[in-house]
């Protein structure tokens, strides 16, 4: 037997040439590889996985497929329609059959291969999906409003911080050339001392989030009713509750338009005001307006009317020597041209994510920070929440920037967070 496996000298030698002929052969690689032709090498991509992606999602996500060094490799959905509708999408965009699909997001984060994952799940996920992306290691582009209450808004910017990664709210008006000028002239200087930020809520009400009438839970290969309702308090499967805009999918304190809509238009306020830590002082709310004080005395007014007709989301910026006023029809009004000061601003309608997108894309590379950035998120997240508990307690509540806590205020600090069900933790 021994015999039969060695071999002779000329024989060995004649091997190893062969091999080395072999190895000396030039390699053909394809142009894509090098980037020529106008491709991303593989070493310039982001791998992105989409965590919840229905119609919002969806959009979001078109927004990534547009961009050249994005390639997306996974889906989780609880709902098997929209999975398999986002794997046909991203399939048909690279002409193949790769893009895998999850029912457990926790198995998406596993892949070693995906640098971010976009988190377009209904509000009740966002800050729990995304504290899980960051102990995974994944950067997050993560859709508004990012949490449930003021609590998980101060967690979420710690494990943000702690963790390293790169997080941007979906806040896309931050990278919006007219909404950033006209934050621009009140952050500057420009309009004098700031007297007053004005803020469009779209709907100044607080409730409790309700229950609906048990139906016939579908199979969880379907709808995973148990995963949808993750975090949140339990409830019987009622098929209302798998549209719309429902907040909690629990119990907890709805946050209706003042967090659904203040969480872009609030946003744009902070931003103006430097992203300085929220109002210290929130008003009961008095004719369709609630007015918050900062600690300097800047006032944020929450309104929800005598707007300047320039579209959704409209914003304005009072100082002692001149105002400006924005909306999502890509205009502005201000008080005097010379706020111009010769400078064109492009006039962009419809408030497109493509350059929110991009911008998170180049900080994923530059590991530098987002304009939507999670401390950002947490102070206009805060700003909201705490409106919105004067609003449902419908008086004045006060509230300290160094304890996170409300003055004083025992019925109001209860409203500071919600426990999680179990086994979901942030």
């Amino acid at each position: 037997m021994a015999s039969k496996l060695r071999k002779t000298r000329r024989q060995f030698l004649a091997a190893t040439a062969k091999a080395g002929a072999a190895i000396a052969a030039p390699m053909i690689v394809p142009s894509s590889v090098l980037g020529r032709d106008g491709a991303t090498p593989p070493s310039e991509r982001v791998v992105v996985g989409g965590i919840g992606i229905g119609n919002r999602g969806s959009y979001d996500l078109g927004c990534f497929l547009q961009q050249p060094d994005v390639a997306f490799a996974a889906v989780c959905d609880v709902k098997q329609a929209r999975r398999t509708a986002v794997k046909k999408m991203a399939d048909d965009k690279y002409g193949n059959d790769r893009c895998d699909v999850y029912r457990d997001f926790r198995e998406l984060l596993d892949r070693d291969d995906i640098d971010a994952v976009l988190i377009a799940t209904g509000p009740n996920w966002h800050a729990t999906a995304a504290s899980y992306a960051a102990k995974a290691g994944k950067d997050m582009y993560c859709e508004k409003p990012c949490t449930k209450n003021i609590d998980q808004s101060l967690a979420l910017a710690d494990i943000m911080r702690r963790t390293g990664r790169v997080f941007q709210a979906g806040t896309q008006r931050r990278n919006l050339p007219h909404f950033a000028f006209a934050c621009e002239l009140a952050r500057t200087g420009k309009l004098g001392k700031m007297k007053r930020v004005y803020a469009h809520p779209r709907g100044m009400q607080a409730l409790m989030s309700g229950w609906l009438p048990a139906e016939t839970e579908p199979d969880p290969e379907v709808v995973d009713w148990n995963m949808y309702l993750g975090p949140a308090a339990w409830r019987p499967f009622n098929e209302k509750l798998l549209d719309g805009f429902n907040f909690e999918k629990g119990g907890g304190l709805v946050g209706g338009g003042v967090l659904e809509w203040g969480s872009h238009c609030v946003d744009l306020c902070q931003w103006a005001m430097g992203d300085c830590p929220p109002p210290v002082e929130y008003d009961a709310p008095n004719d369709g307006r609630l007015v918050a004080r900062y600690a300097d005395g800047v006032e944020l007014i929450f309104r929800e009317t005598d707007w300047i007709p320039l579209g959704s989301c409209p914003v304005r910026f009072e100082g002692e020597t001149g105002w400006v006023e924005a909306g999502d029809s890509g205009k502005m009004v201000l008080s005097s041209p010379a706020l111009l000061a010769g400078r064109e601003v492009s006039e962009i309608g419809g408030y497109p994510a493509t350059f929110h997108v991009r911008d998170f894309l180049d900080c994923v590379k530059s590991r530098s920070q987002p304009k939507g950035n999670a401390d950002a998120a947490c102070n206009a997240h805060i700003a909201c929440h705490a409106a919105n508990i004067a609003l449902y307690l419908d008086r004045k509540v006060q509230f300290d920037n160094q304890t996170h806590a409300f003055v004083n205020d025992q019925q109001a600090n209860r409203l500071r967070s919600e426990a999680l069900r179990e086994p979901w933790r942030i």
